[in-house]
C-alpha cells in the first residue's frame, strides 16, 4: 500500500522514510549524550530525543507524503538549487557549532 497525500495522490513514500531514518540516526546517536552532557538524567534525555524524533517524523510526513504533488515534477532553477545547498550548508554548520558546545 502506497502512502496518498491529501489529494488523494499515490506518493513514493522513500523521501519520507529516507529523512525520518536520518532523523532516528542523529537524535539517538547525539541527543542523549548531549543532553546527558549538561546535566539531565538518562530518561529525562532520552524522552526529550524521543520527542525531538517523533517531531522531525510528523514534519517530514507533512512535507514528503501529505502535501507532496507528484504532479508538478519539473526542473529546478540552478540558482535556486544553488541556494538550498548553501543554506543547508549553513545549517549543518550550525548543528555542528552547537554539538560542540559542551566540549568549551
Amino acid at each position: 500500500m502506497r502512502p496518498v497525500n491529501r489529494r488523494g495522490t499515490p506518493v513514493d513514500p522513500v523521501p519520507f522514510l529516507v529523512v525520518a531514518a536520518a532523523g532516528f540516526l542523529g537524535c539517538y546517536s547525539c541527543g542523549p549524550i548531549y543532553l546527558m552532557e549538561f546535566g539531565v538524567g538518562l530518561p529525562s534525555a532520552l524522552a526529550v530525543t524521543t520527542l525531538v524524533f517523533f517531531a522531525t517524523t510528523v514534519l517530514a510526513y507533512y512535507r514528503f507524503v501529505w502535501t507532496a504533488r507528484p504532479d508538478l515534477r519539473s526542473e529546478i532553477p540552478a540558482g535556486l538549487r544553488l541556494r538550498r545547498i548553501v543554506l543547508a550548508g549553513l545549517a549543518i554548520g550550525g548543528l555542528f557549532v552547537l554539538l560542540s558546545l559542551p566540549l568549551y
